[in-house]
Formats: structure tokens, sequence, C-alpha cells
């Protein structure tokens, strides 16, 4: 055996054999009990970084070690593919975002492969073919029969430069994030799922995942949102046009008495109406709309309001409330009308203090009956105060007491409501699924029908003119109606990308051509069993895809609900930031150590060191997985990965930290080298520790505790180096082999072929435990004098007080402790400690 191992050539000969023999590829008939490990898949952004490594590593890990474990394992991989970069990449590159993203799939799967995941390519599926997002028109089609579609004019981001609709997050400082351009509101025909048909279900599901972050379903909580409150309107002084009433609801009907206006949104049919009579009310709406809808932008924007003259009359105490049009009220958020009580609402305080609106506190903590608000509102516990009736009781009973009085005197009612909004999923996006609707002027929007699906994107687009190239496309949009015959239009919008991540996990599982999956094949792998991706996905992604899961089973094409039952978001992989002398951000490549100084390559000037943070293309301080891969092989990267930092944890990239791995697998090499070395007697020590390491490593990997698990390897490696040749000492070092092939799959290959075993090591099973062995027959034993430890013995488990007595006073740190000394008093507690006082 070579002294030092050879992983580039390991790599790719393992490699081979793998995909010869298909030994990752899963079988939908096997009897074996069943195993679904899936890591979120990627963006095919043109490289994989770090991050993915890590993920992809950890699912890979639980993968092996579940095959090896006697399971039939589904672990699958695809491609998110469509998606705004890459229409990016065509206005800017002049390439098809087509090529572009093939392109960009062939090479991350060729890093992918370099990396030797057990990953089943023969499912392998990329959401921009029209071999799936065919069938998810399909699926869009049947929610649409069952009513879980709908399509109406909502409020949205509208980019006038591009010409498009923008999300939430694209919307940057109120300018679109790519053309700069102020975002305007505009009202828009969009198509949405029902999704809050589901809310009440969404939310009880949570407590059904107790595989899941504690953290990822309190975030999915407070997304949905639900809390209960009162429905109820305010009178007007005066009524405009036929309307006499304004309609409110609060989650905070215990606050109405510290009520000291109200405010309306700018779309808001008052506001619509007061507007034609009153040229400054319709500038400032039209101000209004020049912002955008993102919750933060509103939170953060600086408020601003224009009074109505109109006032709305308290319910309680009659006094006249001034009603103003606010710019942080939308109309598609509730009634579009808000109660503010601005001592208790940060936002409705910061509009109360510009425009000089009283502010009384009517809620406070213990001691604090008589404090003011100052410039934070208080939304905090506590009792009610200058509240007349209210006096005295605490939030919940003073909710309670409005709700039963407005609903005794008729105008309000008890409701509960959810924060959750249904999902509108119209995208003014070429590249993306084209949803599968004709619009006929007779007939209204038609469904496409099944048999003439897929709706498939034209080739023949272009990117030099602003707007989605589906609306002005010369003929694909020209259609005949499929219920009348005539000429119409197709729908040009195209779906959210939320929409093909929220059934792809389903569509691994089973892949018919004539149908999105058969029932009963995706039956038996699913719900997946271990889920693994980033926290930044625990809110949209995780539950879209639990709604539309549920979709699937009030339809009747499922029988489950939830689509995951075990979550882990892995935490990020960092590394140090640099910069040179003219404050350019420099790659880790550009720089070196001379001692204790980094200075550039090349040049020697001085680096400034920066802080730790996430790898990022703009701070330049990431790591390719290819470079490292070439220098020490995919083992040594893999076990970085799984090694130091708990997985939930950030884990920093340091070149120590490699090149440590890269010294435990030579290390590894040389003692599989040592297999054969010694085959004759047996060390109990060791048996019990390679046995317990056997155990503590499964339980570890199940846990998806894998620095733990390093570390009982780590622990064994040590042990065994140490101990004289034996039988014992060469079936440990077999069993080393089976403990690191989830992880350091290549080594463990060679290992195993050099030592004649037949097979492949990701066939075999995973080492049988004695359960004999995992109790500890000998114990440690304390020895101490006056309660200050002075040596230990080991002795069999259960001896004897007057034997621990003897062994202890012939230990040879007590013995010099004593000098001499006869002990007045020895304290015996049996298989733990030794006292003996003087």
């Amino acid at each position: 055996m070579q002294r030092r191992f050879n992983p580039l050539e390991a790599d790719a000969r393992w490699q081979a054999a793998w995909d010869a023999k298909q030994t990752f590829k899963a079988s939908d008939s096997s009897e074996k009990p069943r195993s679904y490990v899936l890591e979120m898949f990627p963006y095919p952004s043109g490289r994989i970084h770090i991050g993915h490594v890590r993920n992809y590593s950890m699912g890979d890990v639980l993968a092996r070690f579940r095959r090896m474990t006697g399971h039939e394992v589904l672990h699958p991989m695809g491609w998110d593919a469509f998606g705004m970069p890459a229409e990016n990449a065509a206005m800017e590159k002049n390439v098809h975002p087509g090529k572009w993203t093939y392109e960009n799939i062939a090479n991350m799967k060729a890093q992918l492969k370099k990396l030797g995941f057990a990953l089943d390519w023969s499912r392998e599926l990329a959401t921009c073919h029209p071999d799936y997002y065919g069938h998810e028109q399909a699926l869009f089609l049947d929610m649409l029969e069952a009513g879980l579609v709908y399509r109406k004019e909502s409020a949205v981001n509208w980019d006038p430069v591009d010409m498009t609709v923008l999300a939430n997050e694209q919307v940057i400082d109120g300018k679109g994030w790519r053309s700069g351009a102020p975002v305007e509101k505009r009202k828009l025909s969009q198509w949405f799922l029902k999704i809050t048909q589901f809310a009440d279900d969404l939310l009880a599901g949570l407590k059904t995942l107790d595989q899941w972050p504690d953290k990822v379903k309190l975030m999915q909580e407070n997304w949905i949102g639900k809390s209960v409150g009162l429905q109820f309107h305010f009178r007007l002084d005066a009524p405009v046009g036929e309307i006499s009433e304004l309609e409110v609801f609060s989650t905070r009907p215990d606050t109405i008495f510290g009520a000291s206006f109200a405010a309306i949104a700018a779309d808001h049919p008052i506001a619509l109406a007061l507007a034609e009579k009153d040229a400054a009310l319709a500038a400032f709406a039209e101000e209004c709309r020049q912002t955008g809808t993102a919750a933060a932008e509103i939170e953060t924007q600086e408020k601003k309001g224009h009074d109505t003259g109109l006032s709305v009359i308290h319910p309680f105490t009659g006094r006249k409330l001034p009603l103003f049009v606010a710019n942080f009220v939308l109309m598609d958020y509730g009634t579009g009308a808000v109660m503010a009580v601005p001592g208790h609402d940060q936002r409705d305080l910061d509009f109360a203090r510009k425009y000089l609106l009283p502010v009384e506190r009517v809620v406070a903590a213990e001691g604090d009956e008589a404090k003011g608000i100052g410039d934070e509102a208080y939304v905090g516990p506590g009792r009610l105060v200058n509240s007349d009736f209210l006096n005295g009781l605490g939030v919940e009973e003073a909710k309670a007491e409005v709700i039963r009085r407005a609903e005794s005197e008729g105008w309000g009612t008890g409701t509960t409501v959810f924060r959750l909004r249904d999902w509108g999923v119209s995208r003014q996006r070429y590249w993306g699924t084209p949803i599968p609707v004709i619009h006929c002027e007779d007939c209204g929007p038609v469904g496409v029908p099944k048999d003439q699906l897929p709706v498939v994107l034209p080739e023949d687009v272009s990117f030099d003119i602003p707007g989605n190239p589906l609306d002005r496309h010369p003929t694909w949009k020209h259609v005949d109606c499929p219920t009348c015959g005539k000429p119409a239009r197709r729908e040009t919008d195209t779906l959210d990308t939320f929409a093909d991540s929220s059934w792809y996990f389903i569509r691994f599982a089973s892949q018919p051509k004539d149908r999105p999956f058969d029932r009963e094949t995706v039956e038996k792998w699913l719900p997946v069993g271990q889920y693994i991706g980033g926290v930044e996905h625990a809110i949209l992604h995780l539950l879209y895809a639990r709604f539309w899961t549920r979709a699937l089973q009030h339809m009747g094409q499922i029988g489950f609900a939830e689509p995951f039952t075990g979550l882990f978001t892995q935490g990020m992989v960092t590394h140090e930031t640099y910069k040179s002398p003219d404050g350019a951000w420099l790659a880790p490549q550009e720089v070196e150590r001379q001692g204790d100084r980094i200075v550039m390559v090349g040049t020697g000037a001085p680096v400034t060191l920066g802080r730790v943070e996430k790898m990022s293309k703009s701070k330049k301080n990431v790591v390719d997985p290819d470079d490292i891969i070439a220098q020490y092989g995919a083992d040594a990267v893999r076990w970085f990965m799984l090694s130091d930092s708990p997985p939930e944890r950030d884990l920093p990239w340091t070149e120590a930290g490699i090149e440590g791995s890269w010294r435990f697998i030579n290390r590894l090499w040389r003692l599989f080298g040592e297999a054969d070395k010694g085959a004759e007697g047996q060390d109990k020590t060791l048996d019990r520790k390679l046995h317990q390491t056997i155990d503590g490593v499964a339980k570890d990997i199940e846990a998806l505790s894998f620095n733990k698990a390093v570390a009982k390897i780590y622990e064994l490696t040590n042990a065994v180096e140490k101990a004289r040749p034996s039988a014992s000492r060469s079936a440990a070092i077999r069993a080393l082999a089976l403990l690191v092939a989830p992880m350091t799959p290549h080594l463990a290959e060679e290992a195993w072929a050099d030592m004649g075993e037949q097979g492949l090591i990701a066939e075999a099973a995973w080492p049988a435990v004695d359960p004999a062995l995992l109790v500890e027959d000998e114990v440690t034993i304390a020895c101490q004098v006056m309660g200050k430890l002075r040596d230990t013995i080991t002795v069999p488990k259960g001896t004897a007080k007057e034997e621990l007595e003897r062994l202890a006073l012939a230990a040879p740190n007590v013995v010099r402790t004593l000098d001499g000394a006869t002990p007045k008093k020895v304290i015996v507690v049996p298989d733990r400690l030794v006292n003996l006082v003087i």
C-alpha cells in the first residue's frame, strides 16, 4: 500500500464504478424499508459553491448510511431552473435563457459528480423542461377546476422601465433592483392560489412536525398569523355618496379607548370618491401609488397623510376622530382602513407625532399606570387604564368584553383572521411556466385542454425591448378558443417559480410520462423522511410546498398532507474578507500570509483583514470547490464540511481546516494498510471501544450530529493506532473503513478493495454491534484524601468495599500523600470513589 493516498485516481475510479453499477438507483419495487433523503435542489447559476457542498455532504452521509443499514434509499437531484437570473443573462450577454441555463446545469452536474455524491441521477429533472412544467400546468388546471385558483385585480409593484411586476424583495429603497427606476403601484389582473383556504390546517399541521426546528415552525406560525379580533364599523359624520360607514378590523379591540384617528388606503372607495373633487388628495393618492408594497418598506418609509376633513364617530364615547388617507395603509390588507391607536402601534405613533394628534396610554405594565408614551409605542402586556369600563382588566379579558358589547349593540362582530394572503402566482416574465389559460372575449378565461399540454415556451424571443417577450410575440399568443373556436389569446403571464419547487419532490418519486405522478408509487416514498436546506427558505418555499401537498390531498390525488416529516436547516459556510490598499475586495487566492502579515500575491502590498462573513461573490470571499478538490480530493473536502462545527451552525472555512482534514485522510490510509498485521489475540478494551463507536456514530448520523460522529471516529482512530497488533485491532481497522464510508467514500472503497473484501463498500452492511460490549464492566475509581483527588484505580464493576479500600490505600499517589499516616475514616462509594479522612 502507498504511504500517501492518491485522491484524484481514487475519486475517478470509484465514481466510474458507482456509475457503471448504478449503485444509487432507487427501486420502486424493493421490499426493503424505504428512506427518502432530499436536499433542496439548487438554482443552476453556473457554479456550485462551498455552501452547496456542505448541504449535499450532509444529505449524502445520511443516504449512504441508510443504504448500509438495509434501506432502499431515494436520494435524487434536479434543478430549480426557471427565474429572473436567466433573463438577466439574456439581456446582458445576448444569450437565450434556455442555453444559459442548460450550460450551467451541465457545469454544476459535473462539479457535483466530482464530489462522489450517492445520487440517483436517473431521476434528474429540470423545472424548465417541458416534461416537467407540462405536468405542472396539468396540476394548475386541476386546481382551477377544484376552485383553488381565481383571477382578480390586485395592487402590484410595477417597474416602469423594465415594464414588469417586481416581487417585494426586488424593490430596493422604492426602486427597481435592476433598472433603478422608482417603482409604482398598479392594479393588474393576477392569478391567485387559495392558500388561505388551508390556513387553519397549515397552522394545526405544525404541531405534528416534531422533527422540524422550533424556530422554523414559529416563523411559519407568525407568517400565517392567526388572530382573533373585532370587525366593526365607524359611523361617518357625513356620508360620502352612499357610503355612511367605515368598515375596520382590529386585532386589538382592547385599545379602542386609545383611538385618536382613523386612516384609509389611497385606493379605498371613500378616498377615490373624495379625490374626484379634491385635487390635493388626488395628487397625494398618486404619490402613494409610486411606492412599493413591501412590508419592510412600508414600516420604514416616512409616514404621510392627507386629512379628508371627515371624522368617524367613536362607538363608545361618541367622540369625533379625524379620518386621514395614509401611505402606510394598503387596500389589499384587511378592509383598507385602520383604527389608529398611537400609544400602542409604532406606525400610528409616528403618524400622530407628525400631525400633532392625541396620544394616550390605555395599556400599562404593573407600576407604569401614570407613565406617558414617549418615542416608542407600548406593545407589551399589562392592564387597561384610561378606558372607562375596561379599567383594571387584562388585555385578553378586555378584548373579550369589547367584542361582547359590540356584538350585543350590533356594531361589530368577533372575527378570526389570518395574516396569510392568497398566493399571487402571476409573473410578467418569459422564463417561467406558461399559465395554461386562454382568454376569449365570449367565454372568458378557459383552461387549455389537457391533451394540448404542455404549452411550450416559444424559442424565438428577444430581450432587446423591456417587458415580457411573450406579450409581444407575433404568433405564440394567438390561438382559437377551445370552447367556441373564435380567435382568442393565450395568457402571457408565467407562474411564480415557487410553484415549480412546490411539488418537485413528488415528481422525483414518480415520473410517468402521461401524468404528473402515480399515486401508489408516490405513497411508497413520501412524505420525505429527511429534508435538508437553508433557513432562508423557512417561510415561503416550505409553506407553499405544504399548501401544494394539501391541495393535492384535497383533490384526492394523494393521501397525505405534510410533504416533509423531518427538516434540518444547516448553517452557512463563512470566510475571511480581504481588501486591497485602494479598498477593493480581494479573493482568497489573491492574498497570502507572510508571518503575521497578509499581503497581496505578486505585489506584497498590505491587505486589510475584514470580518468573517457568509461567502458571497460581491465580497469575493468565495472558495471554488473544484480548486480544493484538485488539491486535496473530494473526501478531504467532505470531511471538513462535517467536522468541527455543529451542522446547524455556521462553518468558518480555513486553509488550516482543510489541511487538517487532508492529514487525517492520510492517517486513515496508512492505518488501513495495517489491517492484516498481527491477526492473533483479543484486546477487550479495544473491542469495547469499537462497538461503542459503531453504536455512537450510527446514533449521531441519524440525529444529523455529524461533528459528534467525526469526533468519535477520531477517538477510535487514536485507540487503534495505540493498540498492539491483534485480531481485535485488525477487526477494528476493517470496521473503521465501514464507519467512514458514508463520509469519505472514495477512501473507504480504495481501502476495502485493498483489504481484499468483495464488492463495493457502498453496498456493504453497517457493522453489527454486540450489546454486551456496550456495557462497561470496568470502572475508574477516584481516590481522594480529605476530598482532594490524588489518584485513580481501574477495577471490575461491583468490586467490594473492602477491596476498594485496600487498592486505594496502595495507590502510589495516595501512599505519598499519607506519608505513613493512618486514616481516621474511610468513605467508600461503590463504583465511584474512596475518600480517606486523616
